[in-house]
């Protein structure tokens, strides 16, 4: 279980430094649902499934908004 749990750690780290150094925002959403599920994914490890669901819904929510907007300035020329 330790093993399993230092995994997530790591997938959660690398989800981070997938977010910091991707400057598209398409490659950068990757990263972000990588890591909220991992995070999600560790919650749940912990006994924390309700709590892993909400956040899971909540950051999902986000993440399509910031995807969008970011998204959508991207592709604005002026």
């Amino acid at each position: 279980m330790i093993y399993f749990m230092f995994f997530l750690s790591v997938c959660f780290v690398l989800g981070g430094l997938a977010v910091a150094s991707n400057p598209s925002p398409y490659y950068g959403v990757v990263g972000l649902v990588l890591g909220s599920v991992v995070g999600c994914g560790w919650l749940m490890s912990l006994g924390l499934s309700f709590v892993s669901l909400v956040l899971f819904l909540v950051y999902l929510g986000g993440m399509l908004v910031v995807f969008v907007y970011s998204v959508s300035l991207a592709a604005e020329p002026f």
